[in-house]
Protein backbone atom coordinates (compact mmCIF):
# COMPACT_ATOMS: atom_id res chain seq x y z
CA UNK A 1 0.00 0.00 0.00
CA UNK A 2 2.78 2.57 0.46
CA UNK A 3 3.83 2.04 -2.77
CA UNK A 4 0.50 2.97 -4.27
CA UNK A 5 0.83 6.12 -2.09
CA UNK A 6 4.10 7.15 -3.47
CA UNK A 7 2.40 6.85 -6.54
CA UNK A 8 0.05 8.59 -6.23
CA UNK A 9 1.87 11.51 -4.78
CA UNK A 10 4.48 11.41 -7.54
CA UNK A 11 0.90 11.89 -9.79
CA UNK A 12 0.09 15.35 -8.03
CA UNK A 13 3.53 16.65 -7.78
CA UNK A 14 3.71 15.83 -11.22
CA UNK A 15 0.24 17.34 -12.04
CA UNK A 16 0.78 20.71 -10.22
CA UNK A 17 4.25 21.12 -11.72
CA UNK A 18 2.43 20.57 -15.62
CA UNK A 19 -0.20 23.02 -14.22
CA UNK A 20 2.24 26.09 -12.81
CA UNK A 21 3.78 25.88 -15.99
CA UNK A 22 1.18 25.63 -17.98
CA UNK A 23 -0.07 28.76 -16.20
CA UNK A 24 3.14 30.71 -16.32
CA UNK A 25 3.11 29.88 -20.22
CA UNK A 26 -0.46 31.17 -20.49
CA UNK A 27 0.33 34.40 -18.53
CA UNK A 28 3.71 34.71 -20.81
CA UNK A 29 1.35 34.59 -24.08
CA UNK A 30 -1.50 36.95 -22.22
CA UNK A 31 1.71 39.83 -21.46
CA UNK A 32 2.99 38.91 -25.18
CA UNK A 33 -0.53 39.82 -26.44
CA UNK A 34 -0.85 42.87 -24.67
CA UNK A 35 2.54 44.32 -25.29
CA UNK A 36 1.53 43.52 -29.20
CA UNK A 37 -1.80 45.31 -29.25
CA UNK A 38 0.32 48.40 -27.52
CA UNK A 39 3.06 48.34 -30.28
CA UNK A 40 0.05 48.11 -32.93
CA UNK A 41 -1.97 50.49 -31.03
CA UNK A 42 1.51 53.18 -30.81
CA UNK A 43 1.97 52.29 -34.61
CA UNK A 44 -1.07 53.18 -35.80
CA UNK A 45 -1.28 56.56 -33.93
CA UNK A 46 2.45 57.12 -35.01
CA UNK A 47 0.61 56.48 -38.93
CA UNK A 48 -2.07 58.93 -38.76
CA UNK A 49 0.21 61.42 -37.43
CA UNK A 50 2.43 60.68 -40.33
CA UNK A 51 -0.57 60.97 -42.56
CA UNK A 52 -1.65 64.12 -40.99
CA UNK A 53 1.32 65.26 -41.61
CA UNK A 54 1.67 64.76 -45.10
CA UNK A 55 -2.06 66.36 -45.71
CA UNK A 56 -0.70 69.14 -44.07
CA UNK A 57 2.48 69.55 -45.84
CA UNK A 58 -0.33 69.03 -49.14
CA UNK A 59 -2.31 71.66 -48.43
CA UNK A 60 0.26 74.12 -47.75
CA UNK A 61 1.94 73.17 -51.41
CA UNK A 62 -1.20 74.17 -52.82
CA UNK A 63 -1.69 77.27 -51.06
CA UNK A 64 1.54 78.39 -52.34
CA UNK A 65 0.67 77.38 -55.57
CA UNK A 66 -2.19 79.25 -55.77
CA UNK A 67 -0.64 82.30 -54.53
CA UNK A 68 2.01 81.92 -56.82
CA UNK A 69 -0.74 81.51 -59.73
CA UNK A 70 -3.03 84.60 -58.13
CA UNK A 71 0.24 86.59 -58.18
CA UNK A 72 1.19 85.46 -61.96
CA UNK A 73 -2.61 86.43 -63.10
CA UNK A 74 -2.31 89.70 -61.06
CA UNK A 75 0.83 90.45 -63.21
CA UNK A 76 -0.72 89.33 -66.34
CA UNK A 77 -3.83 91.37 -66.03
CA UNK A 78 -1.48 94.43 -65.16
CA UNK A 79 0.59 94.39 -68.07
CA UNK A 80 -2.69 93.81 -70.14
CA UNK A 81 -3.95 96.89 -68.89
CA UNK A 82 -0.91 98.42 -69.42
CA UNK A 83 -1.51 97.89 -73.09
CA UNK A 84 -5.15 98.68 -73.19
CA UNK A 85 -6.00 102.06 -73.87
CA UNK A 86 -9.81 102.18 -72.52
CA UNK A 87 -8.31 100.73 -68.47
CA UNK A 88 -7.85 104.30 -66.42
CA UNK A 89 -5.98 102.55 -63.64
CA UNK A 90 -6.29 98.90 -62.13
CA UNK A 91 -7.30 98.39 -59.02
CA UNK A 92 -5.53 95.80 -56.63
CA UNK A 93 -6.66 92.02 -56.47
CA UNK A 94 -10.23 91.86 -55.96
CA UNK A 95 -11.40 88.19 -54.82
CA UNK A 96 -13.64 86.20 -57.03
CA UNK A 97 -16.23 89.04 -57.35
CA UNK A 98 -14.36 90.08 -60.45
CA UNK A 99 -11.32 90.72 -62.62
CA UNK A 100 -10.35 93.88 -61.06
CA UNK A 101 -10.43 96.02 -64.88
CA UNK A 102 -13.01 99.04 -64.74
CA UNK A 103 -14.37 100.49 -68.17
Amino acid sequence: MATNTIVWIVIAVIAALVWVARNKQVSRRHAQAEETAARTRAAQAEAKAAEAQRLQDNAEKHRTEAASHRDDLDERLSQADSLDPHVEAREPHVEASGDGRKG
